[in-house]
């Protein structure tokens, strides 16, 4: 799946983000793995974790979603194209990382918490902007971006769980990010209780 905007729809259709940030890369492998069991189908593996490519080839037989996470630099989002990612997402925006995934015809999705850096992303041809971290803002914040950016579509990240997800997206977010709620659960309950927290994120997404 090369075209951007195929990605950008299954992205927007999956309606929840599992944020993989691993101690190592086996860990990250794990967590990826039981959130596609548990039916998240949109999976992005943050550069923090270490020999993030071991994780995207581990998964690369898999149906989900493979994005790269916490891409500061043009240099790493190629490293992350090149080993399989299907969209880069970074903390901030950076023109130069904008740029490399318009040639490639690749979604970039920047973190962005105020309206000059959301325009600047959108003249730069980013067309889901991530709202990080999200635990800063209340959802009507959405609506209120929507007013002078109609065309904004927001993805909040950070601070998102089962008790606001639904409120966000009901306040039009086009997606959710969520990480911590799925480490925390594997290191209380191991592989299966994030299968069993993914089945609830993805149920509450649509109810």
């Amino acid at each position: 799946m090369n075209n951007k905007y195929a990605v950008l729809q299954k992205l927007t259709e999956s309606k929840v983000v599992a944020v993989i940030r691993g101690e190592n890369a086996e860990e990250a492998i794990q967590l990826s793995k039981a959130a596609v069991e548990g039916g998240i189908q949109a999976i992005e593996i943050t550069y923090t974790t270490p020999n993030a490519t071991d994780v995207f080839h581990a998964l690369e037989q898999s149906n989900a979603l493979l994005g790269a996470g916490s891409v500061l630099d043009p240099e790493t989002a190629r490293h992350a194209l090149l080993a399989g990612a299907q969209f880069i997402v970074s903390p901030h925006f950076n023109k130069e990382i904008a740029i490399l995934c318009n040639r490639y015809s690749v979604p970039y999705l920047p973190g962005c918490m105020t309206i000059n850096e959301m325009v600047k992303a959108l003249e730069a041809g980013c067309d889901v902007l991530k709202l990080f971290p999200a635990n800063n803002f209340e959802p009507s914040f959405i609506r209120s971006i929507n007013g002078p950016l109609p065309n904004v579509q927001i993805m909040p990240t950070g601070g998102i769980h089962l008790g606001n997800m639904k409120e966000w997206i009901q306040a039009g977010a086009v997606a959710v990010g969520i990480g911590s709620d799925l480490n925390k659960a594997y290191r209380k309950g191991g592989y299966e209780a994030v299968v069993t927290l993914s089945q609830t994120y993805m149920q509450k997404s649509v109810e």
